[in-house]
């Protein structure tokens, strides 16, 4: 069955990931084994809408932040190839009004593709697609801020690489860009096509040339409404994600600054490889003692259900404490973190099968803050003590700031070429 076949399907139910995912596996015996009273039903309001449009200009931030995460990403990185200060700006521009029409479900330009000579702007994979959703947006990394570029008096004020971190085993190849493009959808090919398309018009230009890039799936974190979805540990991730447009103005946006840079955000991302033979081979209670929380309700050792408090000071009979000081949610709270929080809007992903045999899996995962630091305050703390670092491996990372929307008729960062 095609891209498109399991996408028309899903318009055509209109059901949600959980029901296509249960619906599909009730005639296995996989199926049989699972505690069904375990499983709650998803709410209505997390459900597969391919016809959905989202809007690319406006005021205010991005698009692909504060909306609910969709079903996939294609996340892909760029280096700039010109020093050339109009090149940038033009890319930027093309890339913005590119945008505008792919997130309406439109192609770029007129795609002929009865014409043997004809060479359309539109590489057409998306063709009678529905939106799904997608929503694309734009980083720009510290290198663009440069001197050589005639943009260094316009860099965001805390936009500079990540400090080393405890976690680090990061790969050169997949480590760094000058600009970033995040395409979320829930059609995986009008993701991919999305960043085709722009990448397209990156090398046309001359202006820059793709770095690396991760296509993940199942998103991983959850948004406002939304069920929380699952890592490829098993466990529910983002039952704490920030959702209240109090803790958005709070944690996310930038609240000063130029008006450019206003309501925009730092971006970091990091590609966390799980060592998944290593993690199915242990108990599922020493699973839960890694993570505090219980597998299967998502539920903290210290509660019964997915959204109570953890109480952190709780012990057990013997003095010790029931949520370990080396669980992952423990090092990651805001309580022990002075009030600290990111928005997360991680993804998973697979590449296949390593070379040693084993899956090739993990953790896309995209943080948004506005201060980098508060990134690395927490990452800090958990590479340096989460039960979880025997399991997964931090290989790739970036940097980026994310400026807010354009208006109609303008562009991505248009006020710093002024």
């Amino acid at each position: 069955m095609t891209l498109k076949h399991l996408s028309d399907a899903a318009a055509a139910l209109q059901i949600s990931r959980r029901g296509l995912l249960f619906g599909a596996a009730a005639g296995t015996a996989g199926a049989a084994m699972l505690p069904a009273a375990g499983f709650a039903a998803t709410p209505e309001t997390d459900t597969i809408d391919l016809s959905q449009r989202h809007p690319f200009y406006g005021k205010g931030p991005q698009a692909g932040i504060m909306t609910p995460p969709q079903r996939y990403v294609f996340f892909m990185t760029f280096d700039l190839t010109t020093q050339d200060r109009q090149a940038l700006q033009v890319l930027l521009a093309r890339w913005s009004a590119a945008i505008a029409q792919l997130m309406k479900g439109e192609t770029i330009g007129q795609v002929e593709p009865d014409r043997a000579e004809a060479v359309g702007l539109d590489t057409a994979e998306a063709l009678e697609l529905e939106p799904a959703g997608l929503t694309v947006t734009v980083g720009l990394g510290p290198n663009v801020f440069s001197d050589a570029l005639g943009l260094a008096a316009h860099r965001p004020a805390l936009l500079r690489p990540l400090v080393d971190l405890p976690s680090d085993a990061l790969k050169p190849d997949l480590t760094g860009g000058d600009l970033s493009l995040q395409a979320c959808a829930d059609d995986p090919q009008v993701a991919y096509h999305a960043i085709r398309d722009l990448a397209r018009i990156a090398k046309v230009t001359g202006t820059a040339a793709t770095r690396w890039t991760v296509m993940g799936f199942g998103r991983a974190s959850a948004g406002k409404g939304q069920a929380t979805p699952r890592n490829l540990m098993g466990f529910k991730d983002g039952t704490r994600n920030i959702v209240q447009p109090a803790d958005f103005d709070r944690h996310v946006w930038v609240q000063d600054g130029p008006d450019w840079q206003r309501h925009g955000t730092y971006q970091v991302v990091r590609k966390v490889q799980m060592h998944i033979e290593n993690w199915d081979t242990d108990r599922v209670s020493d699973q839960n003692a890694v993570f505090g929380r219980h597998k299967l309700s998502g539920a903290p050792l210290t509660g019964t259900k997915e959204f109570d408090t953890p109480d952190f000071a709780k012990t057990a009979t013997d003095g010790s404490p029931v949520i370990q000081d080396t669980a992952h949610i423990r090092l990651a709270a805001h309580e022990n973190n002075e009030g600290v929080k990111i928005l997360r809007r991680g993804f998973n992903y697979t590449d296949g099968i390593n070379q040693f045999g084993f899956l090739d899996a993990g953790l896309l995962f995209l943080s948004y803050q506005n201060d980098p630091a508060h990134f690395e305050r927490l990452q800090a703390r958990l590479g340096a003590s989460d039960a979880l670092n025997e399991y997964i491996s931090h290989i790739g990372s970036g940097i980026f700031f994310v400026p807010p929307a354009p208006t109609e008729g303008s562009y991505i960062g248009e006020a710093m070429f002024a």
